[in-house]
């Protein structure tokens, strides 16, 4: 009888237990979803899929904007022309992709136009491939062909650039603005053109296949400039102030952690961006990068700096009339 008294008794306290225990899982599954109610997602646009951009890669894996409250979702879309116009169509939020397009949808008369909000790049992230070999000097692409993309887009202008700096006229130099920015690797695989211009981690794993040799850094050649942006409509932009203020903060410590970091560290914190490139292919990317400087020290973008573009445009007849600084750039990193 004892027996069977001390057997209930154990029984309700493994009930009561349990009870306990589930009151508990409760709670905590209640605070985690309140938690999950405070997290915002924004949607961003990014115009390529490119090492160019690690500083932003880094304040994704490394829980900088999780620490902001927000949440990234991803969208690859092709042309930063394309970039704006799916800001424009609310599909994303906000747009990683060069400025030019931004100025042009404020001159095509759009009322709830683009502004930028946060500055990445400070110039053109571009390799030069060879099909010859490694040997080069600027002087080698007279009469030769070389992959540009878009003529409006920004690989585009800052090669031009590029050339006028290095000396070379651009009518001895054969430009194919015909072929679309994603199409270029393969059309240079597939015979088209003597040169080309392509972006990380494109250029390396043309180089690997044989197909190609890396032979200097357009951005090296070019000016600085706001190369690559994030922006947005201005009415979100007004209406949600103080999240994309976290959204910068977490880009400002994006840069930190690339600028102050050896290339490997950076590699490790972007690998799963990266799933199909080798940490050591990704730091040799990175290394490149970081080499050719191109990275803004902090996300926000100085007028003078701004001013160069808008003479870019200009002078390639892209804009008639000048983009005001203060129309089109609305700083939220102080």
């Amino acid at each position: 009888m004892l027996k069977r008294k001390i057997s209930y008794v154990l029984v309700i306290l493994v009930v009561i237990i349990l009870i306990g225990l589930i009151s508990v899982l409760f709670i905590f599954k209640d605070k985690d979803e309140k938690k999950n109610d405070n997290i915002k997602t924004i949607k961003v646009s990014e115009v390529t899929h490119s090492t160019f951009y690690t500083p932003f890669y880094v304040a994704i894996e490394n829980g900088y904007f999780k620490d902001e409250g927000i949440d990234i979702e991803l969208m690859l879309v092709s042309g930063s022309d394309n970039v704006a116009a799916s800001v424009l169509s609310n599909d994303t939020l906000v747009g990683l992709a060069g400025p030019e397009s931004a100025a042009f949808v404020y001159l095509g008369g759009e009322k709830d136009y683009l502004q930028v909000f946060a500055g990445l790049t400070k110039r053109d992230g571009q390799f030069m491939l060879s099909r010859a070999g490694k040997e080069f000097d600027w002087h080698d692409l007279i009469g030769k062909e070389i992959l540009v993309g878009r003529s409006s887009g920004m690989p585009g202008l800052s090669f031009l650039r590029a050339l006028d700096n290095e000396g070379i006229k651009r009518s001895d130099v054969n430009i194919n603005f015909s072929i679309e920015f994603g199409e270029l690797s393969g059309a240079f695989i597939g015979g088209e053109g003597d040169y080309v211009n392509l972006f990380e981690p494109l250029a390396s794993k043309l180089e690997a296949s044989g197909n190609g040799y890396v032979v200097t850094s357009v951005g090296a050649s070019s000016d600085d400039f706001p190369y690559t942006a994030f922006y947005a409509r201005k009415s979100y932009i007004e209406e949600n102030k103080e999240l994309l203020t976290k959204f910068t903060k977490a880009i400002k410590k994006g840069i930190d952690f690339t600028m102050n970091n050896d290339s490997e560290t950076v590699a490790k914190a972007i690998q799963a961006q990266f799933s199909d490139t080798s940490e050591k292919d990704l730091s040799i990317m990175i290394e490149r990068y970081k080499e050719s400087d191109v990275w803004l020290p902090t996300p926000y973008v100085e007028e003078k700096f701004y001013n160069t573009l808008v003479d870019l445009l200009k002078e390639n007849n892209l804009i008639k009339e000048k983009v005001y600084y203060k129309d089109m750039v609305n700083n939220l990193y102080e």
